[in-house]
């Protein structure tokens, strides 16, 4: 089961951005996505027809990077050699990642756009090789061998593949107890992991969809109203259990759920 197969996965992450046109050459020619709309107020990109992230200009808007709000979002391609053909592509282009870690369920590269949101690539090992014991599957953070990836790369890089979707999303929270509550009680998703700084949630047996951290802004309140970086989070919902509408987590996130037949595009 793929992660958007899952009763509840992700949509699309919106974004708050102060320079439109530096962001969205992020996405479309560092990142991959397709630039499926454009104008000088707004840009929507994703994989194929498919939306993934939105962004809406405001010049205005402030950066709060120990405030609440997005840790990173983690783009999963299909494949080990999708991965490596992308890490060959920034290699090629000069970009510093920030990381590359062998989360054993997970490969994973980081990096953040101009404006300091966090970004994964990712892809999955086979989820028979992840390791269960009930509703926790084992996660590690380890080091990645890089120059063993990056020859598994069987194409030069030039988008995402059409089947690439968000996997998860990892949010910055000041409790992680509350996070708890919230993502398992008001939106349905099994806590699968957790360190006293940091849970990760996930839906149909997925190691996780959502996860939230205390670890730059530990018993912050409400996210400010004029911030740039995450905007609204699309959950689509496979279920009747997670009812349509929005909804916000206790620091302000904000969730928008959407069953995913109707989702928008």
């Amino acid at each position: 089961m793929a992660s958007s197969d899952a009763p509840i996965s992700i949509g699309q992450v919106s974004l708050v951005v102060n320079d439109l046109e530096l962001a969205t050459n992020f996405y479309s020619k560092i990142v991959g996505l397709h630039v499926l709309t454009q104008d000088g107020e707004s840009a929507k990109l994703g994989a194929g027809n498919k939306p993934l992230i939105a962004l809406e200009k405001d010049a205005a808007a402030r950066s709060y990077p120990n405030e609440a709000g997005l840790f990173h979002t983690a783009f999963l391609l299909p494949n080990r050699s999708d991965l490596g053909s992308w890490l060959l592509h920034v290699e090629e282009l000069g970009i510093r990642l920030d990381g590359a870690s062998d989360h054993l369920v997970s490969e994973a590269l980081y990096l953040q756009d101009p404006e300091g949101n966090g970004v994964e690539v990712y892809w999955d090992r086979p989820r028979s090789d992840w390791q269960r014991s009930g509703d926790h599957i084992q996660m590690d953070t380890r080091r990645l061998d890089l120059e063993n990836l990056v020859h598994t790369a069987s194409s030069a890089w030039t988008q995402v593949p059409t089947d690439t979707v968000i996997g998860h999303v990892h949010l910055q929270v000041g409790d992680v107890s509350k996070a708890d509550a919230f993502m398992t009680e008001h939106l349905g998703m099994t806590k699968t992991f957790g360190v006293p700084s940091a849970g990760w949630y996930g839906s149909g047996d997925y190691h996780h969809h959502l996860a939230a951290n205390v670890w730059k802004s530990p018993g912050v309140a409400t996210r400010p109203a004029n911030a740039t970086g995450l905007s609204e989070i699309e959950l689509l919902s496979d279920t009747n259990a997670l009812q349509t509408g929005f909804v916000n987590d206790p620091w302000g996130n904000r969730f928008s759920v959407k069953k995913a037949q109707m989702r928008a595009t």
